[in-house]
């Protein structure tokens, strides 16, 4: 029996579906430069509460704009979010991405400092040159180590997306991160997740690159 579903391209999919959001929210209003993140979230997620739980810290998306295209190196907690990023916008700013917590070397500094692999994967990326934007989406003791270092004076980030999701120090590593002066995208409470980090990361990359949705 022949379907009624009507066959899209990708692209068509991905445009429907953000006419849907656009829809489905009705009256709201955000700030231009702020809409697209929000909305590729939910695109992402298909959760509506993003809207709300979606913190931004002043300029923030001004800031990482402009960061993305002097060429920055994005560093995830997950390969996940790695794999999630968009490469070709990456490329045509001369932007990379790096995830180190498959690294040898990072599991015996965890094992040996006692603490986690997202932590050892900080310190590792804290020695990094150029700028250094954190997409963080499912450790959040790589956010208490961000907060320590930052601190300590050790690191000074040109942009920290926090949203690790889950129960245990989630919620209190976020409002930690919002505490500083560093710019930071925050999804608060326990929501958030490695899709989450590469949806943000790629909606201020097509800014950055000029593709708007």
């Amino acid at each position: 029996m022949e379907h009624k579903l009507c066959k899209m391209l990708p692209e068509e999919i991905e445009k429907k579906s953000f006419e849907i959001i656009t829809k489905e929210l009705g009256e709201r209003v955000f700030p231009p430069i702020l809409e697209p993140i929000i909305k590729r979230v939910i695109h992402t997620t298909a959760d509506f509460e993003y809207a709300d739980s979606l913190y931004f810290s002043e300029n923030v998306a001004e800031l990482a704009i402009e960061t993305l295209k002097q060429g920055a190196s994005i560093i995830t907690d997950t390969n996940m979010a790695r794999s999630g990023i968009n490469k070709k916008a990456l490329e045509s700013l001369s932007c990379k991405v790096e995830c180190f917590m498959a690294d040898p070397n990072i599991a015996l500094a965890a094992k040996e400092n006692k603490t986690t692999r997202a932590a050892a994967a900080v310190d590792h990326a804290a020695n990094l040159e150029g700028n250094l934007i954190f997409a963080v989406g499912n450790a959040p003791t790589a956010l208490i180590r961000l907060y320590e270092l930052i601190l300590e004076g050790k690191l000074a980030p040109k942009l920290i997306i926090g949203v690790p999701v889950g129960f245990v120090n989630v919620v209190e590593s976020k409002e930690l991160i919002m505490e500083t002066k560093i710019p930071c995208i925050i999804a608060r409470g326990r929501k958030g997740g490695s899709n989450v980090a590469a949806a943000i990361c790629n909606a201020l990359l097509y800014e950055a690159a000029g593709r708007v949705i």
